[in-house]
């Protein structure tokens, strides 16, 4: 048996069953590693001596017959912009270049206490602002299915690291799209839980008002036991959530006739790839036959959701990046000067072209004459943008539509237009404006043979009616075993 050849529900059940074992599975993830990850750089470091004993204690654990969960000697990657103690994390910016958490994020500490194998840490856009994996300090991650090709971003590594079948499971997070729009163009699952759904603590911020962390999986089982593991309320975090925490697993079973699937006519207009459109009502008619009810909604703010987006996202950017400052931690210049001398090259020489970008961005839009006319009118915005939301669930159960306007993007492709960028996200922002949950999973193949994605946004806390349909839809269809035919290892045929 090759582990990796298995989704993470059935590594799951193959380790439950002893027929493999953790050990096993992580040697079989580090030799992909090694064979693949070459070419799709998925990866920036690795954790092998800690990843080791930890599938020891694992395995330690199942001969006792005392297995702390389901993902109990799972191989797990983690995006970098997770703080875990004693490891390198750099949110991808040369800025943090060598700077070791002293302290683990939330997240982390639940996938270890839940006997995880946390294998490494993965590459991103520079504090998770881009959607290409483009805009990393280290380099650009490729995607598995054409390496000349982005996987998307902010969680870029993460998505390719799953789709190239490097680790069956990760984590990532989601500011505007950022773990959706690399699902769907790598041909995985990623969720977006509601916002307070998952702990904030110790993930390194962009906008504190959007991000929000969650999984990847090449089977919605696999994203639904990731999601269990990391959900519930962080005294560490007051915006988490004290609700309790559904069986998301169960949820992936249960049947989907008679829910209703809302379709909004915003989201099938000018931009929209033909042969995604074609994939994607493929996706609405499987879900008719499946016994759902199919009907048009409208969203009429969404379109003004990307103008809101990057006022609120690049303002709240502006205030958390000003304490990268050379001064308390990270990057500082060696020409010192004065003290503001000493600021403005630590950050000018640590800092990314994008990062600026939103940087002057949103300081912009919070200056003295400027607040009012702009992040005070997106907040405002964006209560509409939630209100059509809320209205649109009085009438379906959950909201399908595109995850991205295409399939994935030649590197280097939209690097010097950034509006046309950030119009990747036009169909993911609103869910994260509106503080939905949202998953993306696989609705088919470009002519190309590039992956096409789906995405379903549900009720505020409904995860369960998400995991239910897309579960369903994966049961229909062979969408999810189908892999990238990487380049041969090295010396292998």
């Amino acid at each position: 048996m090759d582990p990796t050849r298995l989704t993470l529900g059935e590594l799951s059940d193959a380790l439950a069953r002893g027929e493999t074992s953790a050990a096993s599975a992580l040697d079989a993830s580090l030799a992909r590693i090694r064979a693949h990850d070459g070419d799709v750089r998925a990866f920036l470091r690795l954790d092998e001596a800690g990843a080791r004993a930890a599938a020891q204690a694992s395995d330690e654990r199942r001969a006792k017959k005392a297995p702390l969960s389901p993902l109990d000697g799972v191989p797990v990657g983690l995006k970098d912009i997770f703080c875990q103690r004693g490891i390198e994390t750099t949110c991808g910016s040369k800025i943090l270049a060598g700077w070791k958490a002293p302290y683990s994020a939330t997240v982390v500490e639940r996938l270890e206490s839940a006997g995880a194998v946390l294998v490494g840490k993965l590459n991103m856009d520079e504090f998770a602002m881009g959607s290409s994996t483009e805009n990393s300090a280290f380099g650009p991650t490729r995607n598995p299915w054409d390496l000349s090709r982005t996987p998307g971003g902010s969680s870029g590594g993460s998505a390719a690291a799953v789709a190239a079948r490097l680790v069956p499971g990760t984590l990532g997070t989601d500011t505007g799209g950022s773990i959706r729009q690399p699902a769907a163009l790598v041909g995985c699952v990623g969720m977006k839980p509601t916002y307070g759904r998952v702990s904030r603590y110790g993930v390194i911020a962009f906008a504190s008002s959007l991000d929000q962390v969650g999984p990847f999986a090449q089977d919605v089982r696999g994203c639904a036991m990731l999601l269990q593991a990391i959900s519930g309320r962080d005294e560490r975090d007051q915006t988490s959530s004290p609700r309790a925490v559904p069986d998301f697993t169960a949820a992936c079973a249960r049947d989907v006739r008679g829910l209703r699937i809302g379709v909004p006519q915003e989201f099938f207009g000018e931009g929209l790839d033909p042969e995604v459109e074609a994939a994607v009502r493929a996706v609405l008619a499987r879900f008719e036959t499946l016994g759902c009810t199919v009907k048009p909604i409208s969203l009429p703010s969404a379109p003004h959701a990307i103008a809101t987006y990057y006022i609120v996202a690049t303002a709240e950017a502006s205030s958390n990046l000003a304490r990268y400052d050379g001064v308390r931690f990270g990057h500082r210049t060696k020409e010192l000067g004065s003290l503001a001398e000493m600021y403005g090259r630590s950050r000018a020489e640590g800092f990314g072209d994008e990062v600026k970008r939103r940087i002057m961005l949103g300081t912009y839009a919070l200056s003295a004459g400027y607040y009012d006319a702009y992040y005070l009118r997106a907040q405002k915005v964006r209560a509409l943008i939630r209100r059509d939301f809320l209205r649109a669930f009085e009438q379906v159960d959950a909201v399908l539509s595109p995850t991205s306007p295409t399939a994935a993007f030649k590197l280097g492709e939209k690097l010097d237009d950034p509006l046309a960028m950030y119009l990747n996200d036009i169909y993911t922002v609103p869910a994260n404006l509106a503080g939905l949950p949202g998953l993306s999973a696989p609705a088919g193949f470009t002519t190309g043979t590039l992956p096409i994605g789906y995405q379903l946004v549900g009720r505020p806390w409904d995860e369960e009616t998400l995991f239910a349909l897309a579960s369903a839809h994966e049961r229909a269809t062979d969408l999810h075993t189908r892999a990238p035919a990487l380049p041969a290892a090295p010396g292998k045929a």
